[in-house]
């Protein structure tokens, strides 16, 4: 990936008639701040439990099998503010603190629960019950990003960057049927291009976040008041957060 992009831009800049350059000279400051403004779109990928046996408050037991997926993708708002540090000619580290505010939603489908709320096996002809959840989330992170840019082509100039942003998630409710952790760390990566106008310099950029941890509270049950929930909290091992984001840097 790194040789395709030296050698579209060597060939690009070979092939351009040369024109007025904007701000010519804004990327040999050592140390420039910057705002980011941008959307971002979250997913969840859970890892199902399959059948539980469930031990009710008087000792009786019972089977449950509940699956959970996101089943789609809402647009969220990034904002926050950077600063960055040239280390030569190609490269720069990135610092961005930032918010992003999102949501993801949830659907649990029970399959022991019928229509008419019966405990029965699915498959007997009446549709399982499902059970709804938006988990929403307002994250603080801090990117610390390693960008290696191409040479400059007129007023643009093509980039790659590789990352990793730890967070902190700000929300969470007790009586959620899931809970997601205080911390997370995301590795991500991306490209983008440097667009040089008149007054600054616009950079959009588009990054793919992977989450590296379990982001799942496994604790959450206890802290439920109503134990029939718990069919639906502990029926998810493990979830790990990804994200698409698109930012626009103004330097």
């Amino acid at each position: 990936m790194l040789l395709l992009l030296l050698a579209w831009s060597v060939l690009t800049v070979a092939g351009q008639e040369r024109k007025v350059q904007n701000k010519p000279y804004i990327d040999l400051r050592p140390l420039h701040f910057g705002v980011i403004v941008g959307t971002h779109m979250q997913d969840l990928e859970l890892m199902n439990v399959g059948p539980l046996t469930l031990t009710s408050e008087d000792g009786t037991t019972r089977e449950s099998l509940v699956t959970v997926d996101q089943d789609r993708w809402e647009p969220g708002f990034t904002v926050g503010v950077l600063a960055e540090v040239r280390l030569n000619e190609n490269f720069q580290l990135r610092l961005a603190p930032a918010m992003y505010f999102g949501t993801r939603h949830l659907v649990f489908h029970d399959f022991t629960r019928t229509e008419t709320g019966d405990d029965a096996a699915a498959g007997d002809g009446n549709r399982q019950l499902d059970e709804v959840q938006g988990l929403k989330n307002a994250y603080v992170a801090l990117s610390g990003d390693l960008i290696f840019a191409g040479p400059r082509m007129n007023n643009r100039r093509p980039y790659l960057m590789a990352g990793v942003t730890p967070m902190l998630n700000l929300s969470g409710g007790k009586n959620d049927y899931l809970k997601l952790k205080r911390h997370d760390v995301f590795l991500e990566v991306g490209m983008g291009c440097d667009v040089y106008l008149p007054f600054f310099k616009l950079r959009p950029e588009l990054k793919f976040m992977f989450g590296l941890t379990n982001c799942l509270d496994l604790k959450h049950g206890e802290e439920l008041r109503n134990k029939d929930m718990l069919r639906f909290t502990d029926a998810v091992s493990d979830a790990r957060s990804k994200m698409v984001s698109l930012c626009f840097y103004f330097e």
